[in-house]
């Protein structure tokens, strides 16, 4: 793959300053000369969907991006920014500093262990989708219209838009 590509981002946190976690980690992502910023969502404030009972809940946002890397080391990339905010990958779906995942890709799709595209959960996840369909009302998913996948999806009613009170937490 050359050339730039675009791609969306999902970035979430629900471990220490969350909000200042999600703003580093944007800034940390286009500070490269292969990743430029193209537009940015509202951050929500959601619940948690699945992992372990107890967490707190999660402030969420998208991300638009134009790369010039491959899908993998624009992967690379996002994990290493993830490794700067001591991400922990020890329990799935638990708690986290942060997390970035790669939504789309262009047009790229893969489905293997390392790298799966689109993210194979993302059409279920309000999450992401809501404040993707704020950030860019005519974004398609798998030929569906993201404002209109928002409405089928369970968590929905866990998403609140975020008013600026920080998310703290010590395990």
């Amino acid at each position: 793959m050359t050339g730039r590509v675009r791609s969306v981002l999902a970035l979430g946190s629900n471990l220490g300053d969350s909000h200042g976690t999600l703003s580093l980690a944007v800034a940390d992502l286009v500070d490269s000369q292969f990743v430029r910023l193209r537009e940015v969502s509202p951050v929500v404030r959601s619940s948690p969907v699945g992992g372990p009972a107890g967490q707190p809940d999660y402030l969420n946002m998208v991300i638009e991006v134009e790369t010039d890397l491959d899908p993998y080391a624009f992967l690379a990339h996002c994990q290493a920014v993830e490794n700067k905010h001591q991400r922990i990958r020890d329990v799935r779906w638990g708690p986290r500093t942060l997390d970035v995942d790669i939504i789309t890709f262009g047009d790229f799709t893969s489905d293997d262990e390392r790298l799966t595209i689109p993210h194979p959960r993302a059409a279920e996840r309000a999450f992401v989708l809501q404040p993707w369909a704020w950030m860019d009302s005519t974004a398609r998913l798998g030929g569906w219209l993201v404002s209109e996948l928002v409405g089928e999806t369970a968590d929905l009613a866990g998403i609140r838009p975020y008013e600026g009170a920080d998310t703290q937490w010590v395990p």
